[in-house]
């Protein structure tokens, strides 16, 4: 069964090379609908996985000063403290019983579909915005604005370990409009990895994290992103987004049905 999680984590991880979405709204899901991992597992192991993979990301956006430190520090004072508060609440919950576990699974489904609509609409989003530059935030309203959607986020991705990716670049990129591509995708896998890291502990302490399942799907997912890496000079970014959007919408009703 290791090497089914070994080929799962390559697959994903070449997906994640090809279109930059976080491995969350890809790998929680696999885990369970295809390998019957409880959604609670499922999250925990993923957050620890991401955590790690996301470490590496952020030394090579440093290294090439890609990371804007002020938006990842506004957005962990709003997503760190609620990730904590969060797992508070998991674990003075005690057992997770199945309305839980049904909640997280839900969860799952409504950051799946968050992901989705980001992946779809984020032009049309920015379009819109700079039409009307009436709408962008500035000074103290953007700073404000900037530590609730991390506040948010926080939630979202410590119950599902979805929304640090695609939802938090798109929501990063409305708020900071002229920040360039490799800026956005540096930042938001920058704050990422303070907050992964701190729910992933989390999901350790409440003891659902899987190692075993960890360590087979780093060994493949590695190697899996640099291939996607470079598939994607060859493939049409349009043509595999638009797949994949369709994809996790299919799997995003199957887990809210």
């Amino acid at each position: 069964m290791s090497l089914a999680f070994t080929v799962s984590g390559l697959l994903v991880g070449v997906l994640v090379g090809l279109t930059g979405v976080g491995g969350g709204s890809l790998m929680t899901p696999l885990l369970t609908l295809l390998f019957g991992f409880s959604p609670a597992t499922a999250v925990g192991t993923d957050l620890a996985f991401a955590a790690i993979t996301k470490s590496f990301g952020t030394l090579a956006h440093r290294a090439h000063g890609h990371v804007q430190w002020h938006v990842v520090r506004r957005l962990c004072l709003g997503s760190l403290p609620t990730a904590l508060i969060t797992i508070l609440v998991l674990k003075s919950a005690g057992e997770l019983d199945a309305g839980w576990l049904h909640a997280i699974r839900v969860s799952i489904g409504v950051s799946v579909i968050l992901t989705v609509l980001s992946l779809l609409f984020r032009r049309q989003l920015l379009e819109w915005l700079a039409r009307n530059p009436r709408f962008q935030l500035e000074g103290r309203r953007q700073a404000i604005a900037t530590v609730l959607v991390g506040a948010v986020i926080g939630v979202l991705v410590t119950v599902s370990s979805i929304g640090a990716g695609a939802v938090g670049a798109t929501l990063i990129l409305l708020l900071y409009p002229n920040m360039k591509p490799a800026q956005v995708a540096g930042t938001d896998i920058a704050y990422a990895v303070p907050l992964t890291a701190l729910a992933g502990l989390g999901h350790v302490w409440l003891g659902t994290v899987d190692w075993n399942l960890l360590l087979a799907l780093l060994v493949g997912s590695i190697p899996g992103i640099w291939l996607g890496t470079q598939l994607s000079r060859a493939l049409p970014e349009r043509l595999v987004r638009g797949a994949l959007a369709t994809t996790l919408t299919l799997v995003a009703i199957k887990l809210v049905s």
